[in-house]
C-alpha cells in the first residue's frame, strides 16, 4: 500500500510516492491513462522509490495538454509502481483531485436555508443537511469543490455555485460535479473568470453552493461560503465543554455532547457541532451528521482529557500492568456505573504518540465493555505531578464544584448536570471537594449500535424465506498435482440484497429510510472462493466453514489452508469483506486524511457481515452449493450440510464476532488472533503505520488525532466486536442463538495487540486456558486478570488459549512493538503450529469443546 500526491502548476508536474509493504527498492513508477478497473498506457514516467520507499521529484518538460488533462480529470489517470517480484505492477491507485491550496472555504449544507422562488425560505429537503469545501486557487483560476450530502433524493440533479448574499437568490457562476449516490462529488473548475476567482476567494459579494434534486427542482439543500474555520452566520455554534480548555471535545466521551430525546433507547441523542471538532489541514470541516443518529458513545470508548504536568506513578493511577489496582476504594481515577453503583475497571495511560514538550493526553481505557445504555462518571482526583506537588483543576470546573457563584454561562447551564454527577460520586463514597475533575457520558444502547444490521439481517432473510441465494459458479480449478492437499478451486457469485447506495461499490453509504433504518437497494453481487481439499473429495463428510480474510485482504487468503482443510476434512468458503478488503484501500487512505469520511467504511462493513451469513446459508443448505456440479462427487456432495461453522483470523477475527454475534446459521466460531476496539488496536499495531503518516499530516495536532480516533470508533461499532461484543455468546441479540466462541491469542502480538483480545475475552465472558503462560514472561502483576480460568478438560463454553512463540512481551504504552526490539512478529504463525490448528479443529464441530494439547501446561510454539 501507499500513497502519492501529483501537483501541476505553472506548466510542472511535482509528484510524491510513499509505497510501502512492497520489494523494495522498486523497478519503476509510471503515470497511466486509464479508469479504475482497467489497464492503460504509460503517459508519464516517474523516479521509482528507493530503499525508504520514497520519490520525489518535479517535471518541467511535460506535454502542455497532458497536464491539462490530468489537472482537468485526475480520475483518468493511475499512478502504479512496478517492483521485481511483481513486474506488471506492484500497488496502484487512481488520482483524485484534492482541495490543497488557495483560500478555503466550507459551508454547512440544509434545506432551511434554501430559497424559493418566491423568496420564502426554508423551501429545501427538510431532510437534507451536508457540508460543501471549496479551495480557490486566484493564480491557478481554479476551484476545487467537495459535496457530501445526506438525506436527500440521490443521485442529485444539479449542483453549482451561485452568486448572492444570505436569504436572496442569485445566478450560476460555477457548475458543479451533482452528487452521485453515495452523496458525494468531487471536481474542479478551471480557467474561471480572473473577477470571478478573486470574488469567489474573498467571499466579498456573497456566495453559496447547492444541490437540486428531482422532487426539489429548484434546490434541495443550500449553504453560504465562509472561510474556512468560521462557519456562516446562519449556522448553529459549538457546544464545547469549558473544563478542558485543550480541545472543544474535551474531556471525551462526556454527556456535554448530547441531548434530551424521548426517542431513544437511553433518552439521549449526539449532538455534536460541526466546529466542535477540528478542520483538516486542507480546510475541510467535519461533518457529524452520522455520529448524531447514535443516542450514546461507544461501549469501549477511551476516556480523554488533559492533565497539565500529570505523572501516573506519582498519582498512583492503575497502569495497564495493574488494572486490579483501578478498583481500589482509594483509587485516583475512578469510573462508576451510575445505574448500579458498580466501579468499572480500567487502566490509565498518557499518550506515548504526543510530540516532545508538549503535555500528553491522558487516556483511560475499560478493561472491560462498559454496559450499553447506562450513563457512567468519570472522576479524577489527587492528580501529581513529578514532583508530587496537586495538579490544579481547571477553573470552571472549580467553580462547580465548590458551589460558589457560576461566572461561567456554560457552567450556570450545566450546574445541575454537575448536581446529579456529584450525588452519584458521593453515593460511592467519593468527596466532591477532593476532585480534580469529573463528568458523565451515556454509552449507546444496543439498538442504537446493532439495529442496523439486525433490520438488514431480519429484512433480507424475510426477502428469501425458505430457500437459497442465486449463485453463479464462474470458474471450477481443478488440480490435478496428487501432492496438492486443495483438488479444486471453486469462485462465483451469489446475490444479497444489498443495503448500500448506487452499486454498494467502495466509497458507498447506507441507503437509509426516512426512520433511519436501511432500505433494500437492488442485489449485491458477492464473490465467493471457496476451496475443496481432496480428503472432501474422497469421502464427502467435510465441514463447511466461512472463513473470514485479514486486514483489507481479499477471500484468495484461504488458498494458505489447503494443508489444514485437508488434514482436517473441511470445505472453506470466503467472501471479501467489503468495507475492508484489498478494494477499499483507496477508500481507507481518503478516511486518513478526511474522518467524516469514515461513514463508508462502516456502512460496507455492515453489508459484508450480511454477505458471509448468506455465504453460510449457501454451505449450509443442500439446495445451495451441494446441489452444484462444482461441489459433487461421485455419491454426494464434497461437503456434509445441516450445519456451518465460522473462522477468521486478523481482521477476519475483528470483524468475525459480530458476524456471530447477528448470524442464525452458525452457533460456534473460531477467531485466531482476533480482537475488538480499534480505538485501542490502531496504535498499538504496526499495520497502521501507513495510516497513521497519512492522518498526520492531515491531522497534526495529536490531540485532534486521538479524538479522532475515538470518534470513529463510535461509527466503526457497527461493523466489529467492539459493538457486538455483549451479545456474541450468552446474551444473544433479538432473535438470535447463543453462540460459542474459541479466541486464540499471539503473544506479543506485533499487529494485534493482546489487551484488546483480553478486553474482548473479559466482555465476552470468555475463560482462559490455564497456566496462560510461563512464570515471569508477563510483565503483568497478575497476567489475563479477570478472566476465570477453564477447569476441566474438554471445556464446554466460550474460551481464550495464549500462544507464546517466543516474542518479548508487548510495549505497555500505547505503541506497536516493533523488531528488532520485540523480535518476530508471530501475528501468523499459528497456521504452522499443529497443535493450536487441532485445537480450533475440535472446536468446530456441532459437539464441539475446547481441547488442552498443551499437555496441562502453557501453549509454547518454537514457531
Amino acid at each position: 500500500m501507499g500513497s502519492t500526491t501529483v501537483e501541476i502548476s505553472d506548466g510542472e508536474l511535482c509528484f510524491s510516492i510513499n509505497a510501502l509493504g512492497v520489494d523494495l527498492p522498486a523497478a519503476a513508477a509510471h503515470i497511466h491513462e486509464a479508469p479504475a478497473g482497467a489497464n492503460g498506457p504509460i503517459v508519464l514516467p516517474l523516479t521509482a522509490p528507493g530503499a525508504d520507499g520514497r520519490a520525489n521529484d518535479c517535471l518541467d518538460d511535460v506535454d502542455g495538454n497532458l497536464l491539462d488533462r490530468i489537472a482537468t480529470e485526475p480520475a483518468a489517470f493511475y499512478v502504479n509502481v512496478h517492483t521485481t517480484p511483481f513486474p506488471n505492477g506492484a500497488v496502484r491507485g487512481q488520482l483524485q483531485p484534492a482541495v490543497t491550496e488557495g483560500e478555503l472555504l466550507a459551508t454547512q449544507l440544509s434545506g432551511t436555508q434554501e430559497i424559493g422562488p418566491d423568496g420564502q425560505p426554508g423551501a429545501g429537503d427538510p431532510d437534507g443537511t451536508g457540508i460543501s469545501t471549496v479551495a480557490v486557487s486566484t493564480t491557478a483560476r481554479r476551484a476545487c469543490v467537495e459535496i457530501d450530502v445526506q438525506g436527500i433524493e440521490l443521485p442529485a440533479a444539479a449542483a453549482h455555485i451561485h452568486q448572492a448574499p444570505v436569504g436572496v437568490n442569485g445566478p450560476i457562476v460555477v457548475p458543479l460535479t451533482a452528487p452521485g449516490a453515495d452523496g458525494i462529488s468531487r471536481g474542479c473548475a478551471r480557467r474561471l473568470d480572473p473577477a470571478l476567482a478573486e470574488a469567489l476567494a474573498t467571499v466579498s459579494e456573497g456566495f453559496y453552493v447547492n444541490v437540486h434534486t428531482a422532487n426539489f427542482p429548484n434546490g434541495a439543500v443550500r449553504g453560504q461560503l465562509a472561510p474556512a474555520g468560521s462557519l456562516d452566520a446562519g449556522a448553529p455554534q459549538a457546544s464545547c465543554d469549558d473544563t478542558d480548555e485543550r480541545a472543544c471535545l474535551l474531556p471525551f466521551p462526556s454527556d456535554t455532547f448530547t441531548v434530551a430525546d424521548a426517542t431513544t433507547d437511553t433518552g439521549r441523542r449526539v449532538n455534536i457541532d460541526p466546529s466542535a471538532f477540528t478542520a483538516n489541514a486542507e480546510g475541510v470541516a467535519f461533518d457529524p451528521t452520522d455520529w448524531n443518529r447514535a443516542d450514546g458513545f461507544s461501549p469501549g470508548s477511551p476516556i480523554l482529557t488533559l492533565v497539565p504536568g500529570v505523572d501516573l506513578d506519582r498519582t498512583g493511577a492503575a497502569p495497564i500492568t495493574d488494572i486490579a489496582r483501578s478498583l481500589d476504594e482509594d483509587a485516583p481515577i475512578v469510573l462508576l456505573d451510575a445505574e448500579t453503583g458498580e466501579r468499572w475497571p480500567y487502566f490509565a495511560e498518557l499518550d506515548a504518540q504526543a510530540p516532545e514538550g508538549a503535555d500528553p493526553l491522558l487516556i483511560v481505557r475499560p478493561a472491560r465493555n462498559y454496559t450499553e445504555g447506562h450513563r457512567f462518571v468519570v472522576a479524577l482526583r489527587g492528580m501529581r505531578d513529578a514532583s508530587g506537588a496537586l495538579v490544579a483543576p481547571d477553573a470552571t470546573f472549580q467553580q462547580l464544584r465548590d458551589g460558589g457563584p457560576l461566572t461561567d454561562p456554560w457552567a450556570a447551564e450545566q450546574s445541575p448536570r454537575y448536581d446529579r454527577l456529584f450525588a452519584d460520586l458521593e453515593a460511592a463514597g467519593i468527596d466532591r471537594a477532593d476532585l480534580h475533575l469529573a463528568w458523565d457520558f451515556t454509552v449507546a444502547s444496543a439498538r442504537s449500535t446493532t439495529g442496523r444490521l439486525l433490520h438488514m439481517r431480519d429484512d433480507a432473510y424475510a426477502a428469501l424465506g425458505d430457500t437459497v441465494p442465486a449463485f453463479t459458479v464462474g470458474t471450477v480449478e481443478v488440480l490435478d498435482d496428487p501432492t496438492s492437499t486443495v483438488a479444486r478451486r471453486i469462485s462465483g457469485t451469489f446475490e444479497v440484497p444489498s443495503y448500500l447506495t448506487g452499486t454498494g461499490a467502495t466509497g458507498s453509504n447506507l441507503n437509509l429510510g426516512p426512520d433511519g433504518l436501511p432500505v433494500r437497494n437492488g442485489t449485491y453481487a458477492a464473490r465467493f472462493l471457496c476451496i475443496v481439499p481432496r480428503s472432501a473429495v474422497a469421502d464427502g463428510s467435510a465441514r463447511g466453514v466461512v472463513y473470514g480474510h485479514g486486514l483489507l485482504g481479499r477471500a484468495e487468503e484461504i488458498n494458505g489452508f489447503g494443508d489444514f482443510a485437508d488434514s482436517e476434512g473441511i470445505v472453506f468458503c470466503a467472501t471479501d469483506e467489503i468495507g475492508m478488503s484489498a478494494e477499499d484501500i483507496p477508500t481507507a487512505i481518503a478516511i486518513s486524511q478526511d474522518i467524516s469520511k469514515f461513514p463508508t467504511l462502516a456502512d460496507r462493513l455492515q453489508q459484508a457481515l450480511l454477505n458471509e451469513q448468506f455465504l453460510a446459508r449457501l454451505l449450509k443448505d443442500p439446495r445451495g452449493f451441494a446441489s452444484d456440479p462444482a461441489f459433487r462427487r461421485d455419491g454426494g456432495s464434497v461437503h456434509a450440510t445441516g450445519e456451518v461453522f465460522y473462522n477468521g483470523n486478523s481482521q477476519g477475527g475483528i470483524l468475525g464476532g459480530a458476524a456471530t454475534a447477528i448470524s442464525t446459521e452458525w452457533t460456534r466460531a473460531v477467531l485466531g488472533v482476533p480482537a475488538m476496539n480499534y480505538s485501542t488496536l490502531l496504535d498499538r499495531s504496526v499495520d497502521f503505520d501507513p495510516f497513521a503518516e497519512l492522518q498526520l499530516v492531515a491531522y497534526p495536532d495529536e490531540v485532534d488525532r486521538q479524538l479522532g480516533i475515538a470518534l470513529i470508533q463510535m461509527l466503526w461499532d457497527r461493523g466489529e466486536n467492539n459493538g457486538y461484543a455483549a451479545h456474541m455468546t450468552d446474551d444473544p441479540l433479538p432473535g438470535t442463538p447463543a453462540h460459542e466462541v474459541l479466541l486464540i491469542e499471539a503473544f506479543g502480538d506485533h499487529q494485534v495487540a493482546n489487551i484488546a483480545t483480553e478486553t474482548m475475552a473479559r466482555t465476552i465472558g470468555a475463560a482462559v486456558h490455564t497456566p496462560a503462560l510461563a512464570p515471569g514472561r508477563s510483565p503483568d502483576v497478575t497476567p489475563l486478570w479477570g478472566i476465570p480460568p477453564i477447569t476441566t478438560d474438554p471445556f464446554e463454553g466460550s474460551a481464550l488459549v495464549v500462544w507464546d512463540f517466543g516474542t518479548p512481551a508487548p510495549p505497555t504504552a500505547n505503541v506497536p512493538p516493533r523488531p528488532p526490539e520485540y523480535g518476530e512478529d508471530p501475528h501468523g504463525k499459528g497456521r504452522g503450529e499443529p497443535r493450536l490448528l487441532e485445537q480450533a479443529s475440535e472446536f468446530l464441530r456441532s459437539d464441539g469443546a475446547f481441547v488442552d494439547t498443551c499437555g496441562g501446561g502453557p501453549c509454547q510454539s518454537p514457531g
